[in-house]
């Protein structure tokens, strides 16, 4: 389907403004303010002010260049080629190569001159900042991402709640007719949420981090986790008692996934079950053994998966106000 996003809307806007601002101001070649603010209009605000920068300080350096160069040898095709062997790799050196492109326009503007004035370094410099200067005026404004972000945190407590209660069917059953697409689809939800997040964090100046970003980091690491668990889960019958209470367990838990920060309650509770868990007779058999190991290492596992929870601060109260429910793990 057909559609127009923000960032086409903003480069068209920016582009044409930045033409007509330099048309009335009589610059010479003032399309080439246009072409500017196409090239500087970015997916974040850090990414455009990055390259803004970038792009300012290449077409000054190429300003530069074009002085010494043309008017020391000459106003031939030659001399552009050996000033762009010259001008690119110092760019690149100089970590501003984002701009050899823009920079590239200001020296053929130069070449087409064929002759070195004041008007022209001031043409230049008015064009430069007209298109770069209305490119960071167009990136003032970026969508909020808060809504998306809390679209993507439901879907992934979702999957979360419906991991954890085939789990605790297991269990109880051994037997179930789950998929396992969840599985595929977290891993897929958690990649482009911390992808989203990480935009999140690029579009304000004074912020160095984000709860939503460290959210789905710790729900990444709660993540492995629980693909930890699931072949364990495998080798565990259901005919002792340590099985059950670990089902009732991780049911509780499914039922209780949300952003808020409780999950001090049911390290608690762990910790009362493992000692009754240590309270039980000793295994006889070996597969006896084997099973209360693979449940004391499951336990384990549900305690890093609560741990992680703990040392999360937890999520802004914007999102927060969004779930109903009032405990979490």
């Amino acid at each position: 389907m057909f559609r127009i996003g923000y960032r086409t809307m903003k480069t068209a806007l920016g582009t044409t403004l930045a033409i007509i601002i330099a048309q009335l101001a009589g610059l010479d070649n003032f399309a080439s303010a246009g072409i500017l603010t196409i090239l500087c209009v970015q997916v974040t605000k850090k990414k455009s002010l990055k390259a803004a920068w970038s792009r300012f300080f290449a077409c000054v350096l190429g300003m530069a260049f074009s002085a010494i160069l043309f008017e020391t040898i000459a106003y031939h095709p030659i001399v552009i080629g050996l000033m762009l062997l010259i001008f690119i790799p110092t760019a690149v050196a100089l970590k501003i190569n984002e701009g050899i492109v823009t920079s590239s326009v200001i020296i053929l503007h130069f070449y087409n001159a064929g002759d070195l004035s004041l008007e022209l370094v001031l043409n230049e410099t008015a064009l430069i900042t007209v298109g770069i200067g209305v490119a960071l005026l167009m990136n003032l404004y970026m969508p909020s991402l808060e809504n998306k972000l809390a679209d993507y945190q439901e879907q992934i407590e979702n999957n979360f709640r419906s991991i954890l209660k085939e789990i605790a069917n297991y269990l109880r059953t051994t037997e179930g007719t789950w998929d396992g697409k969840e599985i595929t689809e977290t891993n897929r939800l958690l990649a482009e949420a911390q992808s989203l997040a990480f935009r999140d964090v690029e579009n304000h100046f004074l912020r160095g981090e984000d709860a939503y970003y460290h959210y789905f980091k710790m729900r990444e690491k709660q993540f492995e986790i629980i693909e930890r668990i699931l072949p364990l889960v495998a080798n565990i019958p259901t005919n002792v008692k340590p099985s059950v209470m670990l089902a009732d367990f991780i049911e509780t838990l499914s039922d209780n996934v949300h952003p808020q920060n409780t999950a001090i309650i049911y390290l608690r509770k762990l910790e009362e079950m493992e000692r009754e868990f240590k309270g039980m007779e000793l295994p006889v058999t070996r597969e006896d053994f084997e099973s209360r190991a693979s449940l004391y290492q499951l336990s384990k596992e549900m305690e890093r998966y609560l741990q992680l929870k703990l040392s999360f601060k937890g999520l802004p109260k914007r999102a927060e106000s969004r779930m109903k429910k009032t405990s979490s793990a």
